[in-house]
């Protein structure tokens, strides 16, 4: 009996000597809690869009880029739980975020079934410097996570950022827009030919940099291209 306990005991005295805390509000999480306690899973600003019908998203990009719909999975504030989840994936080595979000919103992807004939899911690229320093790619998870729910290919070597940029988030929609028309590279448009694709990145906020990697994307002959994030800015 004290034997099949002995794991439980284990994990308890682990916790209660490095305690394991939820990224959104830093409360000690208890048993049964990943990544996010309760209270902060249940007040987690998820946004409701579907695939299905017109939203917020969708209107980002009218009139700027020929996409067939666009959505997100949760809102962005500057202070809240999900600034906080998106700062500890990209600066913290949080990698578990991404599939900790890639699996909660590819279930409710797959439980709508709108999705499921995409045939690649394309990251927004990082420079190949940033890559780097960073070690990973903050959406990589999230979207082989989103590939396994829509039976879809995560593919991200076609896409290639070919500067290394500072930050955007603080421009305009315009200057950033001319700053990154050239930035991106598509290595290989026939693999893309015909296919639907499905493009994320971890936060919209004016959708330039979506709007830019859509366009390099259209390079690609017959292709469809469904937008998505994490999150996004309204």
């Amino acid at each position: 009996m004290l034997y099949s306990k002995l794991p439980n005991i284990l994990n308890d005295i682990n916790t209660l000597l490095f305690p394991i805390v939820c990224f959104g509000c830093n409360a000690r999480l208890n048993r049964g809690e990943k990544h996010l306690c309760t209270v902060c899973r249940n007040q987690i600003p998820l946004t409701d869009f579907t695939f299905n019908e017109e939203n917020p998203v969708d209107r980002i990009f009218y009139g700027r880029i020929n996409i067939k719909k666009a959505s997100s999975f949760l809102y962005f504030t500057e202070i809240g739980i999900v600034k906080n989840l998106i700062h500890n994936l990209k600066y913290k080595n949080q990698e578990q975020i991404g599939v900790f979000i890639g699996e909660w919103y590819g279930q409710i992807l797959a439980e709508n079934n709108f999705l499921k004939d995409i045939d690649y899911i394309i990251p927004v690229p990082l420079h190949s410097k940033k890559l780097k320093k960073r070690g990973y790619n903050q959406v990589t998870k999230f979207g082989k996570s989103l590939a396994k729910y829509l039976n879809a290919i995560f593919l991200d070597t076609i896409l290639i950022k070919t500067e290394n940029t500072k930050t955007q988030t603080k421009k305009g929609r315009l200057r950033r827009w001319h700053e990154q028309k050239n930035l991106y590279h598509l290595t290989n448009p026939l693999v893309l030919a015909n296919k639907k694709i499905l493009l994320l990145d971890d936060v919209i906020t004016t959708g330039a940099t979506m709007e830019i990697c859509a366009k390099t994307l259209q390079e690609a002959p017959g292709v469809t291209i469904y937008i998505t994030s994490m999150a996004v800015v309204l």
